[in-house]
């Protein structure tokens, strides 16, 4: 296969700094000889708006056995559910780890090549694939314990002599960075006696060793294998953790970032349109590192500071500390945005805003989770200490008081996720908030993991008579999200790459402008964080030159007259304004 002489030179001088020259070049022939074996594979979609995202993507995070019918495998299920409800409403899909595992719910995977055989096939995810985009997980820095790999590796094949990471105990790991409150090695008998190897999240998930050219190859396949079977995006699951360098954090390494920038080249080169997004539960500066100079690293980086800081400002009626770091997030580049989200698989990471919230807030918050039903998990930390690392709860009861009424309950989590909708970047809503769920306590009982509080599996037919009601939680959630949705979708100014302006409006009211990339379509939100009556009084003129102008709610359709730059109006608890003005 032929490359350009620059896209050569430039996936070498990277090869290069994670091996050496005299590898490098054997490396890259690897590499295009992959490109070339699968190539032949592959089904070109074309992109017909020219656009890589827009605001009409949003993506729906699921497990692909979520949702339970008798016999029948979950992947079908998930099908009929997707295309009953959700067509035509969100077009992205992320179906969380599908493969054979051997523990954490589907991200300690056996082999990352097959689908669990008691969730579907590929042909499953092949039909899903026809009326969805979808994103496939990578779960890439460790593998099971129970894979092919280790086995072969514990048994002494040389083949895999090198493809995990050897560590003797006496070693000085503590600047390490832990986000587990486990042990970092895990002792193993091999077959030249025992070992200690590098196990960052538990002892069942093994980090792969990517100093081995061996482990990259095999990585690289399977990022090409994805793709054609059908992942538009592609998540780069605790990808910060990825090279390991004795004597640094291990996190965040340069090393890192250039075997993502090389991933990127090569997907570039495979199957251009292919989406990579960084999953890296870290604070804000160092997350959006992910995005290299803004077109050679991440399409996406997860918004981890989002959901603590909206739901710390529902909890303490206050928006200041969202407000202020919202006035932070601006457009990157044209060809990379924030994936934003209130809630998924996982619990509510607290690290990401560390340096925002105080921690006191923290302990705050912590206190709320608990007293709503929900858990707190915690990290080690270098000099023996713990600290929160999540809270494990549905994000409906991290909202809510558990002595509210329902009907409150309900504009808070409706509200939220209008914010969610509205904010800069691509908007992501995990099944269990869209389908207005609370704690599965449960489960927790029954694994004994927090995590289990937030992923409940859901019988179908139980699931459709609730929707069905049009008294029920699930179906007052799931419409009015939908709907919203929907406004969304028509609106130029929430293009991910269009640009925001936090509005003062005071610490009980979040508020910020979105301006469509073209700047000929304005939209204002105003959201009342409260559980009171707030009256609004906003100057527009450094948005707007008119002194006169009219403004249509989108979301009530009622119209307001602007005048003298002065906008004025009342917002009932919870209550929100998606207000848009045009300069035709």
């Amino acid at each position: 296969m032929n490359i350009k002489a620059e896209t050569r030179k430039n996936i070498l001088n990277k090869l290069t700094s994670l091996y050496s020259n005299e590898k490098s070049e054997k490396i890259l022939n690897n590499i295009l000889h992959l490109i070339k074996k699968y190539k032949s594979k592959l089904q070109i979609i074309k992109n017909t708006n020219n656009e890589w995202i827009s605001e009409r993507d949003v993506y729906l995070i699921t497990y692909g056995d979520t949702i339970k019918e008798e016999n029948k495998k979950p992947l079908k299920t998930l099908k009929s559910f997707l295309n009953k409800y959700i067509k035509g409403i969100i077009n992205n899909i992320h179906i969380l780890p599908f493969y054979p595992y051997s523990s954490d719910d589907g991200f300690s995977v056996i082999d990352f090549f097959k689908v669990n055989s008691d969730v579907g096939t590929w042909k499953n995810i092949k039909n899903i694939s026809k009326n969805f985009k979808l994103m496939f997980d990578a779960i890439i820095n460790h593998i099971s314990s129970e894979s092919k790999w280790f086995q072969e590796y514990l048994h002494g094949n040389l083949d895999y002599s090198s493809f995990f990471i050897e560590v003797d105990p006496a070693v000085d790991l503590s600047i390490v960075t832990r986000p587990r409150a486990l042990p970092l090695l895990t002792k193993f008998n091999t077959s030249t006696g025992e070992k200690y190897i590098w196990t960052t999240f538990s002892k069942d998930q093994i980090d792969l060793n990517y100093k081995n050219q061996k482990v990259f190859l095999k990585i690289i396949e399977l990022l090409l294998f994805y793709v054609i079977k059908g992942a538009k995006t592609i998540r780069l699951d605790a990808i910060g953790l990825l090279w390991k360098e004795i004597g640094t954090t291990c996190i965040h390494l340069s090393q890192t970032h250039n075997v993502i920038q090389l991933f990127r080249i090569i997907l570039d080169l495979f199957c251009p349109g292919t989406i990579l997004i960084t999953e890296t539960n870290v604070p804000h500066k160092e997350n959006i590192s992910y995005f290299g100079n803004g077109i050679n690293e991440a399409h996406m980086v997860y918004q981890f500071s989002f959901p603590p800081l909206v739901l710390n400002a529902f909890q303490t009626e206050d928006s200041r500390h969202l407000s202020k770091w919202a006035k932070s997030i601006f457009p990157v580049s044209k060809k990379t945005g924030y994936f934003n989200f209130l809630s998924s698989h996982d619990g509510i990471g607290l690290m990401p805003v560390k340096d925002i919230l105080s921690e006191k807030e923290i302990e705050q918050m912590c206190k709320r989770t608990k007293e709503n039903g929900g858990q707190v998990s915690y990290k080690a930390n270098s000099d023996g200490t713990e600290s929160p690392y999540e809270l494990n709860i549905n994000y409906f009861n991290a909202l809510s008081n558990p002595d509210e009424k329902q009907e409150i309950k309900i504009k808070k989590i409706i509200s939220a996720h209008a914010i969610l909708l509205s904010f800069i970047g691509v908007p992501a809503i995990y099944i269990h908030n869209l389908l207005g769920s609370s704690n599965y306590k449960e489960g927790v009982k029954i694994t004994g993991r927090y995590r289990t509080i937030n992923r409940e599996k859901l019988n179908k037919e139980s699931l459709y008579k609730e929707l069905a009601d049009k008294k029920s939680i699930r179906n007052i959630i799931f419409n009015k999200i939908c709907s919203i949705i929907e406004l969304r979708k028509k609106e130029k100014a929430f293009h991910p790459n269009a640009m925001q302006k936090v509005v003062s409006s005071g610490n009980k009211i979040f508020s910020f402008i979105r301006i469509s990339c073209d700047k000929k379509e304005f939209i204002f939100t105003f959201y009342n964080i409260t559980n009171k009556p707030q009256n609004i009084k906003c100057a527009l003129k450094k948005y707007i030159l008119d002194e006169e102008i009219k403004l249509t709610d989108l979301i009530s359709g009622q119209m307001h007259i602007v005048k003298d730059h002065i906008f004025k109006t009342g917002l009932k608890p919870y209550q929100f304004m998606w207000l848009k003005i045009s300069n035709k």
